[in-house]
């Protein structure tokens, strides 16, 4: 996909966000210890709308703060868990597209699938090749099928922590960050591509990590069901599931929705061309109550990443079609 020039964003509360991000790596709340999570996205942000250089110092923590093995732990004393390793590679390989594209190295980044793929991105001090390898090696704990739950337990994704079974969200961001260093043809890429497809509800959307427990229907839930579509964008898949999630975003989206929850469902309609005409109204409101109440870096980052519509890098860089799953 060749790297455009990114837009200039130009709504006042976006500018404010973005220096609210700008400069130093991010908690997950404001005056508290940096962590890998908001650090990323806000990176991811920060390149999105152009500002490259306010992300370098988010850049830099992150590359610090990656373990020999290519993972990320989400926090510092947290080290058995590297569940937030898919947002780091995903804002290294977006810096690295934009770096090749400053130097003029490699002016066309369109980048095909091929395991080669990675290195060439690696021009960061972040290791995306160790960082990818590692997340090729990470995969979540198969069941035996069984009629007490509704999904496949023998499709393997990602888990939040290794040795557990496999989930909806991380398995969704691990997909996202293999499509960004080309790796989308990657047969643990397609594994789990048919796993978020088979976690869908009959009726639409998709639980955290099941669909069915004891007989019952399990709810849906905002947040995991747009980041799912976001994962799915630009696979061919013929199932009715797809366009009842989309239609459940639609009709369960909001000025109320919490703003975490209104960013993943606006982004993954944005990435199936679906964005509600009210969306930049709600973003805008939920930004002033964020701010209002303590400023999260993680939400401000998600809602300048929602603002950025079809730009934002999440859809910018994985949205490619894909035939077969």
């Amino acid at each position: 996909m060749p790297l455009t020039p990114t837009p200039v964003i130009t709504t006042s509360w976006i500018h404010s966000a973005l220096d609210r991000l700008a400069g130093t790596p991010c908690g997950y709340h404001s005056q508290e210890p940096s962590a890998a999570e908001p650090t990323a996205l806000a990176a991811l942000a920060l390149l999105g709308a152009g500002r490259t250089a306010d992300a370098q110092t988010h850049l830099r923590w992150l590359a610090a703060a990656q373990a020999s093995d290519g993972s990320i732990a989400p926090f510092s004393e947290l080290t058995q868990s590297a569940w937030p390793t898919p947002q780091a590679i995903f804002a290294a390989a977006v810096a690295a597209r934009a770096e090749l594209n400053l130097n003029d190295a490699r002016p066309d980044t369109s980048l095909p699938a091929s395991p080669s793929n990675v290195s060439q991105l690696n021009h960061s001090p972040f290791n995306l090749q160790w960082a990818t390898q590692w997340l090729l090696s990470a995969a979540g704990k198969s069941v035996e099928n069984s009629p007490d739950f509704g999904h496949n337990g023998q499709l393997i994704g990602w888990p939040w922590v290794i040795g557990t079974h496999s989930w909806q969200e991380p398995t969704a961001w691990s997909v996202l960050a293999l499509k960004a260093v080309g790796q989308s043809d990657h047969p643990r890429t397609r594994e789990g591509v048919r796993l978020l497809v088979d976690r869908l509800l009959s009726t639409g959307g998709c639980n955290y990590g099941n669909t069915i427990v004891l007989g019952q229907q399990l709810r849906p839930h905002v947040e995991p069901t747009g980041l799912a579509l976001l994962a799915l964008a630009g696979e061919e898949i013929d199932d009715l599931r797809i366009e009842r999630s989309l239609q459940y975003l639609l009709e369960n989206l909001s000025i109320e929705t919490t703003p975490i929850s209104l960013s993943y469902g606006l982004l993954g309609l944005a990435a199936h061309d679906r964005q509600p005409a009210a969306g930049s109204d709600w973003i805008e409101s939920a930004y002033h109550r964020t701010v209002q109440r303590d400023a999260a870096p993680l939400v401000l980052a998600l809602l300048v990443l929602a603002a950025q519509g079809k730009d934002c890098p999440l859809i910018k860089y994985t949205s490619g079609k894909h035939t077969s799953i």
